[in-house]
Formats: structure tokens, C-alpha cells, sequence
């Protein structure tokens, strides 16, 4: 079942497959131009190989994580880019994925206060050291923005945070929310670049922490605050509302809670800019082993879905802007960061941990690349002349942002060594 399988699904690339003791088989040719795409995997047995035969796209992300497969010669990377340019070519989930799948988007439909809660715990409260082993110096866990070829991870995230605050047009004394504010990062730049008060809200204990010191240490506890909130549960009005790597976990049935939410709680002359992770088209918007191992209750929607929940509130979609690969680059650069530290992630949780975790960077890297996943930024506003009818004040505005983010912004991968004062190093993390 799986020598069908794989001969059904490889025509770019080659894939060679052992099964336990078994003569292996191979598949496909290797291109010229991409010799990358020469991979050679063995599989524990004939009962690792049924389970991939029957269930791929879960049992792939299983099989890995459990140290039943094993790429032997080139790498998962190269793996997933092999099984990338084959997508067209995806087979055909059997009955019993079938149902699984089903279950699985069923079960993201209803996103509770507590489930929410939980959802949120699963993933974020890991940690902190963990996450100062791959992500930027300021802990931005969502996509950067690669302005310039050959950018480095640290200067992309710097300028994602120039190019949002540009787009939320900041004005002095205005009161901004940050909806799902993860360790602190925006909230505290939105606050360095402008006189403005920012409440960042999030639903990890572990950011909370992590974020209120954070404020504390830079002398912005005055004018940033951050609450453990759910957004469905906060009162009061915003001139800003930013929300950056959210829309994508509160599930399909909550996307009218999620607007209804914002269109309640801006002002009336306010700006929103929401950045989500987005497909450019119609599909199942979930992973089943993702939705298991790595982000329980989320939902990646079509762009058409985001901005028709959007639509019912009568808010001005003011801007929207598509951001392709930066993701891909963004996720490419954690996923090199944690091989290089594998044996710190390991002495932190364990292997198994450590196959989870590349194989969900890897593999979403993957998507990013070639299933239709995307980046969606769009500002929002109540009133049609809210804000300039052209792009140009975006521009002026990001380039003085830039110039005061980046002196406090060193880049550790260029030879800059400064201890942040964000945020306490804990003895094994010290370059």
C-alpha cells in the first residue's frame, strides 16, 4: 500500500523508502536543479508503513515524533520540500482519515472560555527558556518581515513592528489594546515609538509573567499594562486595537465574536490592524496531528472568510496587504536555530519533544511554501476618512519607526552580544 502510495504521489524529486530488514524501494529521479530533492527514509516496520499507507498527513507528522521514521540520507527539511513539490499530487485520505479529519474540525468549532484557556496553555506556557532558544532577542512569535533580501531574523522582526505600527497610525495620547500580546514586544515598542497607553491581553500565565517584567525593566510599567484576559470578556474603547498572530486560534465558529469584539470595542475615529495567518483558498483549515500536538482549537481561515466576518460588523476594511514567504523565511530561521540547539531542547524536555518541534517548524514551513498559506494584514477603521487615502504616510511612517527601533535592537546573529534587559538569562542560555 505504501510502494503505491509513494509511486502515485513522487514525480518531482527522488524518494528512497526502507521498511525495517526489508530490500528498499526506490522512487522518482532526481532533478538537476534541485539535487536537494534526493531523500532516503527507513520506517521502523511493516506496521509503521500501514499506518503512513492509510493515514499519511497524520501518521507522517507520528511516525517522525515517535522515532518510527528516520531520514537517513539528506534531511527532514529537504523531506518536506520533496513532499512540497508533489502536493499536487496529495493522496487521497481513506475512509478512516476521512472521519478523523472530520471529528477533528468539529472539535475546533467551539472554542469556551475555559477551552480557550486551555488551548492557550498548551502551547504558550512552555517554557521561556525553550522559546529564547530560537526565537529574536524581543520573543516575536509570528511572522517577520523580510523588507530586504538576506535580511536576518532579528532585523525582519524589527521592521514587522515598524510596518504594523505605521499601519495603526499612532497619535499622541491615544489608548491602544493588543489583543493577544504575547511576551510583551509590540506592546512595548507601540510604547517607545509614540506617547501612547497599551494594554496587552493574553491567556498564558508564562507571558504574563514574562511580559509585565519586561515593562517593568524598560520603565514602561506607567503606560503598559497587560491583564490575563479573554477578549469575549473585555469592556471599554480603544483609538487602537492591534491583534498579531490571534484570529487564527479563537476557531471557526468565533470569527464574529472576534470582530464583534473589535467593532465594540473601538472608538469611533479608531484604527485596528489584525495580522493573521491565512490560506488563499478554500480547504480544511486544520491539521489534524497540528491541531493535537502543537496548536489545539485553531483554524487557519481563506482570506474571503476573514474579511466576510469582518464585512457583518460594517467596519471599513481600510487596507489589506498579503504577505507571501515572509512566513516561510521566518519559520526557516527557527527551524535552524532549534537543530543548532538540539541538545539544550533536549536537556530541557526530552527527544520525542525535540521531533515534535522540528517537525511542526518544518512542515509549516512547508505549507508556506507550497500549500497556500499566507500572511493577511488588514486595517480596519469605523469612519471612511479615518486615515490619508493613499499609502504614503505608511511609508514615512515605518522609516522614522525603524530608525528608533533598530539602535536598541541589536542582531546576536551578527556578532552583536548585549544581554536584553527584557528579561532574565538563565545561565544555560548566555551566548
Amino acid at each position: 500500500m505504501l510502494s503505491e502510495l509513494v509511486r502515485n504521489m513522487i514525480h518531482i524529486g527522488r524518494l528512497t523508502v526502507q521498511v525495517g530488514d526489508d530490500t528498499p524501494f526506490t522512487v522518482g529521479a532526481v532533478p538537476a536543479e534541485t539535487p536537494e530533492l534526493d531523500i532516503a527514509i527507513r520506517l521502523k516496520g511493516r506496521g509503521t508503513a500501514a499506518r503512513l499507507a492509510l493515514d499519511p498527513e497524520y501518521q507522517l507528522g507520528q511516525t517522525y515524533m515517535d522515532g518510527e521514521l528516520e531520514v537517513e540520507s539528506g534531511t527532514l527539511a529537504g523531506f518536506m520540500s520533496l513532499i512540497g513539490h508533489n502536493l499536487g499530487r496529495k493522496p487521497t485520505p481513506g475512509a478512516l482519515a476521512w472521519a478523523r479529519d472530520l471529528i477533528a474540525r468539529i472539535s475546533t468549532m467551539t472554542n469556551s472560555l475555559a477551552r480557550a484557556r486551555r488551548n492557550v496553555e498548551h502551547h504558550y506556557d512552555l517554557s521561556e527558556s525553550f522559546y529564547r532558544l530560537f526565537l529574536d532577542t524581543d520573543l516575536q512569535y509570528s511572522c517577520a518581515y523580510f523588507a530586504e533580501p538576506g535580511m536576518s531574523l532579528q532585523a525582519a522582526q524589527v521592521a514587522k513592528k515598524a510596518h504594523i505600527a505605521a499601519k495603526l497610525d499612532l497619535q499622541p495620547g491615544a489608548k491602544i489594546l493588543d489583543i493577544g500580546c504575547g511576551w510583551g514586544g509590540l506592546a512595548i515598542s507601540l510604547a517607545r515609538l509614540a506617547d501612547v497607553q497599551v494594554t496587552g491581553i493574553t491567556l498564558s500565565s508564562e507571558q504574563l509573567r514574562v511580559a509585565r517584567a519586561r515593562a517593568d525593566v524598560e520603565g514602561l510599567a506607567d503606560r503598559v499594562h497587560f491583564e490575563l484576559a479573554d477578549y469575549r470578556m473585555l469592556e471599554g474603547r480603544f483609538d487602537r486595537i492591534v491583534s498579531v498572530g490571534m484570529f487564527e486560534h479563537v476557531g471557526k465558529d468565533h470569527f464574529d465574536d472576534y470582530f464583534g469584539a473589535i467593532n465594540r470595542l473601538l472608538d469611533d475615529t479608531g484604527v485596528a490592524l489584525v495580522h493573521s495567518i491565512g490560506r488563499k483558498d478554500h480547504g480544511a483549515g486544520l491539521d489534524r496531528w497540528m491541531n493535537r500536538y502543537i496548536f489545539p482549537g485553531g483554524y487557519v481561515p481563506a482570506a474571503s472568510e476573514a474579511i466576510a466576518a469582518l464585512e457583518k460588523t460594517g467596519l471599513w476594511l481600510a487596507d489589506v496587504e498579503i504577505l507571501r514567504l515572509h512566513y516561510a523565511e521566518t519559520l526557516r530561521h527557527w527551524r535552524q536555530r532549534v537543530e543548532a540547539n538540539r541538545a539544550r531542547v533536549e536537556a530541557l524536555y526530552d527527544e520525542r519533544f525535540y521531533r515534535m518541534w522540528i517537525y511542526y517548524l518544518a512542515s509549516c514551513e512547508m505549507g508556506f511554501r507550497f500549500y497556500g498559506l499566507m500572511v493577511v494584514q488588514m486595517q480596519i477603521t469605523r469612519q471612511i476618512d479615518e486615515l490619508p487615502t493613499t499609502r504614503g504616510y505608511m511609508a514615512e511612517c515605518e522609516k522614522r519607526y525603524l530608525e528608533i527601533l533598530c539602535p536598541s535592537e541589536p542582531d546576536r546573529s551578527q556578532g552583536a552580544h548585549r544581554r536584553s534587559p527584557n528579561v532574565k538569562i538563565t545561565p544555560e542560555l548566555r551566548d
